[in-house]
């Protein structure tokens, strides 16, 4: 299940699962273009900034479901049940989904410039995975201080490239679960010590369908 971690520093993470998927993917785009004596460019336009070699040379690297070598893995239950910037609510409802796996996900990365990794800690249900609150968690004096908290669900938090990135989801009366009306994307720098929000995207899905059947996405 998506984002169930244990307790203790054995925990598996949901940002570990999805870094495999894209491997395997990556794999498989490579062996198709080969097998079909293409170059494996995209023929639909330039490739991405990011996936240029040496674009994000000066940024901070990846985040990563483990601490680097040598740091301890921190227990995100506990950090976020001993958080008093934590409401009640979201203390109470995080129990385990299954056995004494929790529905927490977690990464490590630089986001403040501090000499230890910051942890980012994301609550779900367990049933949708829906995202209930997202925390960032930076190391002072030997303890894990809140720096950021967003407990506006549904919603996510997690590292790119030294900043952090919230997506929160949009919902109108009546929409399930499974489709929002649209979502909206916050990056937030840490700038003179704390977090400044510094882009905000919003994305609206229509509902209109095209000539080909699907739905576009409408930005705005």
């Amino acid at each position: 299940m998506r984002g169930l971690t244990g307790a203790g520093p054995t925990a598996r993470t949901f940002q570990a699962a999805i870094a495999a998927v894209a491997a395997l993917a990556a794999v498989a785009l490579l062996v198709s273009a080969c097998s079909t004596g293409g170059t494996g460019a995209r023929d639909e336009g330039p490739a991405h900034a990011d996936s240029v070699v040496g674009a994000a040379s000066t940024r901070s690297p990846d985040p990563s479901p483990e601490p680097s070598a040598g740091r301890p893995r921190v227990d995100p239950v506990l950090l976020v049940k001993e958080d008093p910037q934590v409401s009640p609510s979201v203390k109470q409802d995080l129990q385990p989904c299954v056995g004494d796996e929790y529905p927490v996900d977690v990464s490590y990365g630089d986001l403040t410039g501090g000499s230890a990794e910051d942890v980012v800690v994301n609550v779900l249900t367990c049933g949708d995975a829906v995202g209930v609150g997202s925390y960032v968690y930076h190391e002072q004096d030997g303890a894990y201080a809140n720096v950021f908290a967003a407990e506006e669900s549904p919603v996510y938090a997690e590292i790119d490239r030294g900043d952090l990135v919230v997506t929160k989801q949009v919902y109108e009366k009546d929409d399930p679960v499974s489709s929002p009306s649209g979502e909206v994307v916050i990056t937030y720098s840490w700038i003179a010590g704390r977090f400044v929000q510094r882009d905000l995207h919003r994305t609206e899905y229509s509902t209109a369908v095209g000539s080909g059947g699907a739905a576009a996405p409408e930005s705005g």
